[in-house]
């Protein structure tokens, strides 16, 4: 389950870093709140490993790279902000801006995320941070949902308008940005 690391309503940024300092624990920062995130099941692997394949054999010839948790991504504050800086873990996330990269971190929106959900983290997943992503400019946001065997695909259209399709079981979820990445779901939620 996605809890608040500590009992106070809102930590500063710098409570959050200190904290990160003094466990292994994968931890996250949205809105002033640090959330701790569980352990992933086998099955969770599973289908981030193989997401990582085929994203891996897609964007084997270009400049975009794929990367895995506990890959840290670094949503900067803007001026609308009060918040201050946000820091998430995604399951996967595509970026074409190797620039972006420090040493531990990716500093801005990847062009693509996908994160997976557990019975835990549905809420968190759906709403916090589809809306976070899609505030700072992620291109294309899947929800893979293991449980009712679908994806939902999130996409900003040139308008900066989010889209939306949902792939159902025994359906070819094919990304709009990478557009040779193409996932059979009864490949992907094989039992």
């Amino acid at each position: 389950m996605n809890l608040s690391f500590t009992d106070k309503n809102f930590n500063t940024y710098e409570e959050f870093e200190e904290q990160q300092q003094q466990t292994d624990e994968i931890l996250e920062y949205i809105d002033g709140i640090i959330y701790m995130s569980p352990s992933p099941s086998i099955k969770h692997h599973r289908i981030s490993s193989f997401l990582h394949g085929e994203l891996h054999h897609v964007l084997k010839n270009s400049s975009c790279e794929v990367f895995s948790a506990p890959t840290d991504v670094l949503f900067e504050h803007n001026e609308n902000d009060h918040n201050k800086n946000k820091r998430i873990v995604p399951d996967l996330f595509v970026t074409c801006h190797p620039e972006n990269f420090t040493e531990n971190e990716y500093i801005g929106a990847p062009d693509f995320i996908i994160e997976i959900l557990s019975p835990s983290n549905k809420s968190h997943d759906l709403a916090r941070k589809l809306n976070l992503y899609m505030e700072y400019g992620v291109k294309e946001y899947w929800i893979v949902d293991p449980m009712e065997k679908r994806i939902m695909i999130y996409t900003l259209d040139e308008n900066g308008e989010v889209q939306f399709d949902l792939v159902s079981e025994n359906e070819k979820a094919t990304s709009r940005l990478f557009e040779n990445f193409k996932i059979e779901t009864k490949i992907l939620f094989f039992d």
